[in-house]
């Protein structure tokens, strides 16, 4: 059995493809449920576990499979299926990472070193709740749960005796000093978050850090907007007002992969404000705002991708640290991989197990019946143990003796393995 990742992620793919490929979180579970059942046949490389990871970032599906290269073929043409793409739209941006570099590369997304915010911690809660769907949805076994359960301890491992983070610059506090080049200091403005999730909450702390005029959470929900809201002191509002009240705010801060915010809405709230500028930030994949709204005169449009652009930033002081960081996740690559080697051994050791149970049944049965039939106990015990040792011994002895299919290297190493095994057995 191996490991395989395959994915994209905003180092290889636009936001226009990762929106297209993301998955919800109502889609993970039945995502997981067709993978292991539709793709666990040969043709698919037998894939028999999986967990889907999916962020503003990437779209990542890791698996276990026999063969890495037919399950790769799956994957793409499950992936582009489930997301109404072609192959040839899909593949030039995804990559494919089998065995100890799938490993690697789980490792450094969980230390936020594949980050487009260089150390972010938001990336390890991702993967924990992403490990728990899989779960949920019972595509986890003894590969995927091994994996995660150690990247998890990598990324505390690294967390804790580097500095990764100390310099990071966060999508939230990059979204303010963007709005602070547009409007300087915030002390005037009207601030409207759209959604009640884990970004708009760091949103809403670093904007309020500035003092705005007011600030206003828009949610489906609106217990929860106005849960997060009291936290503030900011005042809340149904999803559903947005359209005739959006005109009223200077800065909008969205997270909701869900196309709210179109162009004949932000045309009225335009004309509206008689020009008077606004600044949004759209956080979500999929975008919570039409494209064309960017092309609109006063309208300021930042993407995800265009705040990753001001969180490089700091980058220089963390490089230290990166390195320091990979020394520590090769060190646990290379645990892992051990175990992977062993796992391998694993059907060999069951064979030789069961081979050996076999030839000394007829051999433990004789003496049995000699010692019922009123035989010596000690003459049977020792005809046992030396037909034992016989029988045991005759496959390695007899592959000693048949080495002249092999070269002379090979017949060397075979007699050093041998050797090496049974002295390190003496001592």
């Amino acid at each position: 059995m191996h490991l395989l990742a395959l994915g994209l992620n905003h180092n290889t793919a636009p936001l226009a493809i990762r929106e297209r490929v993301a998955f919800g979180p109502d889609e993970i579970a039945e995502s997981i449920g067709k993978i292991v059942s539709r793709l666990n046949a040969e043709e698919s490389g037998c894939i028999s576990e999986a967990l889907i990871l999916s962020t503003c970032n990437r779209t990542e599906i890791y698996c276990a499979a026999e063969d890495t290269d037919l399950a790769q073929g799956a994957l793409e043409a499950f992936l582009a299926e489930e997301k109404n793409l072609k192959l040839s739209e899909l593949t030039p941006h995804t990559y494919a990472l089998a065995d100890e570099e799938a490993v690697r590369h789980a490792f450094s997304v969980a230390s936020g070193l594949d980050s487009m915010v260089l150390g972010e911690t938001q990336i390890v809660g991702q993967m924990k709740k992403a490990e728990k769907a899989a779960r949920r949805a019972h595509g986890l076994g003894l590969m995927l749960n091994t994996l995660f359960q150690r990247t998890f301890t990598v990324a505390k491992e690294v967390r804790t005796a580097t500095e990764i983070g100390a310099h990071s610059v966060s999508m939230a506090s990059a979204a303010v000093r963007l709005a602070n080049r547009l409007f300087g200091e915030l002390g005037e403005q009207r601030v409207l978050f759209v959604g009640a999730g884990e970004m708009i909450e760091l949103c809403a702390a670093h904007f309020s850090a500035q003092h705005p005029l007011s600030m206003t959470i828009a949610n489906r929900s609106l217990d929860k907007g106005e849960a997060l809201a009291s936290r503030f002191g900011a005042s809340s509002m149904k999803l559903a007002d947005l359209p005739g009240r959006i005109a009223e705010f200077d800065i909008i801060v969205s997270c909701t992969a869900l196309p709210i915010i179109g162009l004949g809405m932000m045309e009225r709230a335009v004309k509206q404000r008689l020009h008077r500028p606004i600044f949004i930030v759209d956080l979500a994949v999929p975008r919570d705002v039409e494209a064309e709204v960017s092309r609109l005169d006063d309208v300021y449009v930042y993407t995800i991708d265009d705040l990753g652009q001001v969180v490089q930033s700091g980058k220089a002081e963390r490089q230290a640290a990166v390195s320091e960081s990979r020394a520590i996740i090769e060190m646990r690559v290379q645990d892992f991989t051990h175990w992977l080697q062993s796992r391998e051994a694993v059907p060999t050791i069951e064979m030789m197990i069961s081979r050996a149970r076999h030839m000394s049944e007829p051999v433990l049965a004789r003496a049995k019946h000699v010692i019922h039939s009123g035989g010596d106990v000690d003459e049977a015990l020792e005809r046992l143990t030396h037909d034992l040792v016989k029988k045991l011994l005759h496959d390695n002895l007899t592959l000693l003796k048949n080495t002249e299919a092999l070269s002379e290297a090979e017949r060397e190493h075979l007699s050093t393995c041998f050797k090496r095994f049974y002295l390190e057995r003496r001592r």
